[in-house]
């Protein structure tokens, strides 16, 4: 019998025999105890999700959509069992705060991985990529092209090493928009809209967007438009992806592989190099 079950072992696929386990770690505050307003302590805080059995290949900090009205911090069940670190993070809401108080509150928790990350399992703070859909993909953008927020941290927003987000409003968010009084119908493009802040010198940048004609308020045309302003500015990774077929709630199921598949290519290629 022994004989038996050490031959079926034998057998079995190596990645059967070696399976990855994976630990997450809730409720975690990236402000580390230097904020007391309520709201904050309620809201700005991360859950880490990491492999404990191998040192993540990379980080994936990862924000919610919901308009930046709503919506709850989140792993995507689509990004576990990869190999990744994920880094679901909860920020503050409209119109109990200003949008200027979202991106703060993303700026703190990509600076928060940035310091903490290594201690999940050795992760690499040079390995870090921002994702996330919608209102979630406008903050990667924010953060990622304008480099005054992370200076703040003393982090140079180009350690970043990819940026990939999901139909992100590339305009002023439509609700600070609201805060202005302007139609969420009026384009606007000021210090709260990711073209703004084109550079030539930045993290390398994958555009991922639902179908054109079905997309919201030409979101697909918003992305567009940054994709050729930043090549335009010099930027050489910028690429975008339009999802035939698939709207702005339904995009995120055929862009996750495409997230994961992006994230391992500039693996491979810094490794590379």
């Amino acid at each position: 019998m022994k004989r038996l079950i050490l031959l079926l072992l034998i057998a079995l696929p190596a990645t059967i025999l070696a399976q990855t386990t994976y630990k997450t770690v809730t409720g975690i505050d990236y402000y580390e105890g230097k904020k007391t307003d309520a709201y904050i302590l309620e809201r700005c805080k991360v859950d880490v999700y990491y492999p404990t059995d191998a040192k993540p290949k990379a980080t994936i900090i990862w924000f919610h959509g919901g308009g930046l009205t709503g919506g709850e911090k989140e792993i995507p069940e689509a990004l576990k069992n990869q190999g990744f670190a994920i880094v679901g993070v909860g920020y503050r809401l409209s119109p109990k705060a200003k949008v200027a108080d979202i991106i703060d509150d993303a700026t703190a928790a990509i600076a928060w991985t940035f310091k903490n990350i290594s201690k999940y399992n050795g992760a690499d703070p040079d390995k870090i990529f921002l994702s996330g859909h919608s209102a979630g993909g406008y903050l990667d953008l924010m953060v990622g092209l304008n480099k005054k927020y992370l200076q703040a941290y003393g982090i140079d927003a180009n350690k970043i090493a990819g940026l990939i987000p999901f139909s992100a409003q590339t305009v002023t968010h439509f609700t600070k928009r609201k805060e202005q009084n302007i139609p969420d119908t009026q384009p606007t493009i000021d210090e709260y809209a990711p073209l703004f802040f084109v550079r030539a010198d930045a993290p390398p940048l994958l555009l991922i967007t639902g179908d054109r004609e079905l997309e919201m308020l030409g979101r697909y045309e918003e992305n567009a438009y940054l994709a050729r302003m930043m090549k335009i500015n010099g930027h050489k990774q910028t690429r975008l992806l339009e999802l035939d077929g698939y709207d702005h709630g339904g995009m995120p199921y055929p862009a996750f592989p495409l997230l994961i598949k992006e994230v391992n290519r500039l693996l491979k290629l810094n490794e590379a190099n």
